[in-house]
């Protein structure tokens, strides 16, 4: 989000049909450390980190940020949502005049081909458009990540280049308000 963010946050616990989209609490630490550790879940986002490192660093209160929300099943996180700015100096832009919101989203391996995350992103999406209308939402991922592509066109993100970042081709899309997700 901005600094100048016009939404409350955290704002009131997001609920969709079997999830919960909330800020993050101390209990959620164990679930951000496996996130983060998780060589599949790396894969795509440059690799996994050392256990013991983020033992070490995890703070007691994990992802206490604004856009950031844990992705709750019946009471335990299982994964992460973020709406963050995009760096203006990063390829890949929609409005050369500011940063637009970038979509992101991380689940743990167990929660993968349920659906969770095209009903979280859909309803961070919705929220942000609440939040911020007429605002454009931003999504990047390598082109190699099968799962990531699928998601996007389902969200409703169309294409607007592709780029070579972090040593792999990159896919930009944009959603804006409007567009189906779900």
């Amino acid at each position: 989000m901005t600094d100048a963010e016009p939404a409350a946050w955290p704002p009131v616990p997001i609920r969709t049909e079997r999830l919960v989209l909330r800020h993050s609490g101390a209990r959620d630490r164990s679930a951000f450390i496996e996130l983060f550790a998780s060589p599949e879940v790396g894969t795509y986002v440059g690799g996994a980190r050392p256990r013991d490192e983020l033992e070490r660093a995890m703070p007691e209160v994990p992802g206490r940020r604004p856009g950031l929300f844990v992705v709750d099943v019946d009471g335990a996180m299982i994964g992460m949502i973020t709406l963050d700015r995009r760096d203006a100096a990063r390829p890949g832009q929609v409005r050369p005049d500011a940063e637009a919101a970038e979509l992101g989203y991380m689940f743990l391996p167990q929660a993968w081909g349920y659906g969770y995350a095209a009903e979280a992103c859909a309803a961070a999406l919705g929220w942000f458009t609440d939040a911020l209308p007429d605002e454009p939402v931003v999504l990047c991922t390598q082109t190699a990540n099968d799962r990531a592509m699928r998601l996007a066109a389902k969200l409703g993100f169309t294409e607007v280049e592709r780029f070579e970042e972090y040593g792999a081709e990159q896919w930009f899309g944009v959603w804006s308000p409007g567009t189906p997700s779900g």
